[in-house]
Order: C-alpha cells, then structure tokens, then sequence
C-alpha cells in the first residue's frame, strides 16, 4: 500500500474552491475529512469531497467550523472511507476533548476486502492527527480504554443489536402514531452490549428529532428511513430519560451524556427521581433493570420513607408487592427494559418472579429482543455461558478451551497480583476484583486492610464512583458494586470464602459466616421473607459470574476454600 495524505486548509469557500482545482481527485475519489474549531468536530466521508464540503458550509451548524483536513489514498475505496469515518468518529468521542456533531446512524461496521491491513493505516492517520495536529489529546490506547470509549453513542452495531434497535424503533413509531404505550425488553448475557443499544437508541432519537432534512445524511444507513419529517414530529415534544440503578454507572453515562450533543445529563436519572417525578415520561429507557429494587430496606432510611411516598403518590397506597419496575411502567407511556435475570446480586432486586412474568407478557407481544453476539469476552466459544454452567449444578463434563483468550488459575495471591500489575502495565484496565467476602474496615479507618492472603494485604476500593479509573485502584480490589456494567481488559478474581465445596455431596455451597455484604444478605421484613443459604447462594454465584465476565483479553483466577479451588481447576 502507497501512503496516505493529509491536506489542511481553512473552511471556508474559497479555500475549498481552490483545493477542488488542485486534482481531479478531490471532485472524483473517495476520501475522509475532519473539520474543526476549539470546541467540536465533524468527520465525513464523500466521493466528491469539494461539493460534499460545500454543502456543509451552508449548513447552520457546522459553517461554524474553521479548519479542514482531508486524508485521501490511492488505495482507499468507498467501504474503507467508511471505515475510517466511523473508527475516527468513535475516537474523537471517546477522546472527549471535541463535541462530536456526526449522527450516531453513520456508524458503519462492514467488512471488506483486506479490511484488516488497512487498520494500521487508521493508526498512523490517527497518530498523525494525534501528534502533528494536536487534534486528540490522548493516545489510541489511552482512549480504548476509557468509559468515554466504552460508552459512546458513536459505536458501531452487530447484528444483533441493529435488528433489535431497527425492530424497536419500528414499535416505538407505530405506539406513538397510534397513541399506544407499550414496554419493550431487551434480554442478553453479560457483554452483549445491552447498555450501549440504551446508549444508541437515545442518541438516535435525538438525531432523528433534530435532524434537518434540508441536510442529506451522512451515509446509508439501516436507519436512513427513520430521518424523515413524519418521524421527527412525532419526536417533536417527547420527554425521554435513561434510568440507571447503579450509581457508579449512571455517573459515568451522565458524563458521557454531559459531552455528547443531543443529550445531557439531565436526562439520566435514578428510579427515584423516576418516581417522585410530577411530571410523566414518553419514554424510559432501562438500563441493568434487574437491578430495580422491590420493597426492601434500603441504603437509608430517608430512602425507606421515599418508597413508601412514591407508592402512595403513584398508586394511592404503600402496597408491599409494588417495586420500582411499576413506578416505571406508571411513570412512562413507553418503556424498554436492559435485562439479564442472572446478573441480580442482592436480594433487594427485582424479584425471579416478577421478571419471569415480565418476559413471559412481552414474549406473548412480541416485543422481547435477544442479544446473542458477545461483545467484550474475545474468546472463540462461549465462554460467559461455561462459567454459568461451572457454577450450576449440572456443571460440563470436560473442560473447555478458549483460544487466545487469556485464562489462568492461581495458587497463590501474590503471584495473581503481580501478573495483574504486569497486565496492567501491558494493556492497562487491568484489576482485581473480589467477591464481598472480608469486612469494609479501611472504609471507616484507612489505615487498616480489608483482606490478608499468602502475605498479601490489600484494600477493597477506596471510592464507589468510577472506582476503575479512580487513581490507586490498581492497588485496591474491587466489588460487585464498583464493576458491574463496566468492562476490563484482564480481571483478577478473588473468589472467598462466601463460596465453598462439599466434596462428599459434590455441590457448591454458600457460607454466610464469611459474606459481609449487608444487604445482600438481610432478610425481607416488609415482605415477610426469610432467606435462607440457598436463596443467597443464587446471588452470590451471580456475582462471581459477573466478575469473571469482565475481562476482555483474561481473566485470572484465585480461590480461597481449598476443596471449591480443587474443583474449579478442573474448568480453568
């Protein structure tokens, strides 16, 4: 392959008519352009770039842009143009630094003829406009590896997903010109990308509400249909929200929503405010709804009297059997539910019941999406489906392989530890994370340690917010509550002694001597529940499937109950 090159020139139209003489090319060849000023950036790609550039210099929103840069290539063609567009898009997003005005619906993931080759030509472009531009202030791994990144709009579909946000759009539209509610569910295992479709969807219908139709659209797209007028007056005065449950998570998407044009933080939200909302949503969308809570104590009593409030405004009474799944459903003429019934890790969420019967109305409408294609784990088999069947009780009868991907078993703390800084060091998003089962006690003195193994003394995570990016999390340990909904590169886990092996009886069991997670482990007064060792077993074997999900490249496994570290090696 010939190199690339990268002409700059001021946009405005002059300077754009004098580019367009120079070569025949810049009339008749497809390229990449990125235009520019202090605060946002726009990228396209055109075959006939002067005219396509013209075009913008009429537009209200982007004739504000003062610098062009245009990459042509003897051997670009029309797919590795998009490829490019959508792989610059998506790092100017995640770099933050740029408001970002592309639409979401250009993001383009086809292959091509030689599609891997041309990757390292998007390096050296993104480099380029890294270190001789100054257009991006961090470096392509630096990037990759932020939430910025990982919980972008600006990503790129699987299959999976693009039928189920075509699908849902289509039943969106047909509700809302019908005057119909409806609630839609959106089923996957960890890492197929249910948060980014919540992510996706919003940005889209901001883009569809917004969009000019004076102004052509960037690219062909599956969803080129839903960008007509009819589409965007039925947007026109639509009161949208995305609710998080978690709090270290919906305040990593609030400053990705804070940073993307269309959204803002203000439409995050928690089932709280949901709830004590006066006035009602067209739409909510559900991210991780498994973790709404049913009628159980909460993290504090100003938040009991909360709950019982709510129900009261909503309903009219404090009945025990409301949870925050019908303050949503009360609260929104249309909802689409985030959902995987195996990752509820405290008793205190939304109970198996009311979610079988949840999937068992929406399958009957028609209005359930799976979500199959693994997103994070790069593995060649199932790997989040091995570890689920590891920890069931009709376990593989051989253990399995994964490729490439990175799985290791330890026999010692220190040896994990220092593997991980090494990953660390190597990819960075590198850390360990543990199942809840030492006491918090550096939480109220931090000079003590939470967990003593083979010489190790280590913290659990000093921060509950963004603990992952959080300075000095390599040297901590994480919970449940720091990364679920997050990704890492390898993850550490540290599986205590909460889970144990009976030899004799060949089956897992839960400890509850050695589980110190408070409300994971309190029984249900206001509902008159008792949980027993089983019951919380459940949850605990979802929490370890949860961490040992995490790790794109590997995971790395440590187990404290010597006849459970037996039997989990003939797995890993």
């Amino acid at each position: 392959m010939t190199g690339f090159n990268l002409t700059r020139f001021p946009f405005t139209r002059e300077e754009i008519d004098k580019w367009g003489a120079e070569d025949p090319r810049h009339r008749n060849w497809p390229v990449v352009y990125v235009m520019n000023n202090n605060s946002a950036v726009y990228v396209g790609e055109s075959v006939n770039a002067e005219g396509r550039m013209k075009q913008h210099i009429d537009s209200d929103e982007k004739r504000r842009l003062e610098c062009v840069r245009v990459v042509l290539d003897e051997t670009f063609n029309k797919s590795v143009c998009l490829d490019l567009e959508s792989f610059l898009i998506r790092m100017f997003s995640g770099d933050g630094q740029l408001q970002v005005l592309n639409h979401n619906a250009g993001i383009t993931d086809a292959d091509y003829y030689n599609r891997d080759a041309y990757q390292k030509t998007f390096n050296e472009v993104f480099e380029k406009l890294h270190t001789q531009e100054n257009l991006f202030h961090r470096s392509l791994p630096e990037i990759i590896n932020s939430d910025l990144f990982k919980l972008s709009p600006f990503k790129a579909l699987n299959h999976d997903q693009a039928l189920a946000v075509e699908d849902i759009l289509q039943g969106l539209f047909d509700d809302l010109e019908h005057g119909a509610g409806n609630t839609v569910v959106v089923q996957g295992n960890p890492g197929t990308g249910k948060t980014v479709v919540a992510i996706y969807l919003l940005k889209l219908l901001e883009d569809i509400r917004r969009h000019d139709p004076e102004v052509p659209l960037d690219t062909d797209s599956v969803f080129s249909d839903f960008f007509t007028l009819g589409h965007a007056e039925l947007l026109k005065s639509l009161r949208v929200g995305l609710v998080v449950p978690q709090q270290s998570l919906r305040e990593s998407i609030s400053k990705v929503f804070g940073m993307t044009p269309g959204l803002s933080k203000k439409m995050v939200f928690t089932p709280f405010s949901v709830g004590e909302s006066d006035e009602p949503f067209d739409l909510l969308v559900v991210d991780e709804a498994h973790r709404l809570n049913q009628r159980a104590n909460q993290a504090s009593g100003p938040l009991n009297l909360k709950f019982s409030e709510i129900n009261r405004k909503l309903f009219g009474e404090d009945a025990p059997e409301l949870t925050q799944l019908d303050w949503i459903r009360k609260q929104s003429k249309h909802s689409i539910l985030m959902l995987d019934a195996g990752q509820s890790v405290r008793p205190a969420d939304l109970p198996a019941d009311v979610i079988g019967e949840l999937l068992r109305e929406m399958q009957e409408k028609g209005r359930v999406y799976p979500l199959q294609s693994q997103m994070r784990i790069s593995a060649d088999k199932d790997y989040v489906g091995y570890v689920r069947q590891v920890f069931s009780g009709a376990p593989p009868a051989l253990r399995d392989h994964f490729g490439d991907y990175d799985l290791r078993f330890f026999t010692d703390l220190g040896e994990m530890r220092r593997a991980i800084l090494a990953r660390e060091q190597e990819h960075g998003l590198s850390r360990l994370i543990a199942g809840y089962a030492w006491p918090w006690r550096s939480k109220k003195d931090k000079e003590l340690f939470d967990i003593e193994l083979d010489g190790e003394r280590l913290r659990w995570n000093s921060t509950q917010r963004d603990w992952i990016n959080f300075p000095g999390s390599i040297h901590e340990v994480g919970s449940i509550h720091t990364v679920q909904g997050y990704d890492l590169n390898y993850a550490g886990v540290i599986i205590g002694p909460d889970l144990r092996y009976d030899s004799a009886e060949r089956r897992i069991y839960f400890d509850r001597s050695e589980y110190h997670d408070k409300k994971g482990r309190e029984n249900n007064p206001k509902l008159g529940i008792t949980y027993s060792d089983e019951d919380l077993l459940r949850y605990v074997q979802n929490i370890y499937t949860v961490l040992l999900t995490r790790g794109i490249l590997g995971t790395y496994i440590y187990v404290v109950d010597p006849q459970l570290r037996a039997y989990l090696r003939r797995y890993f």
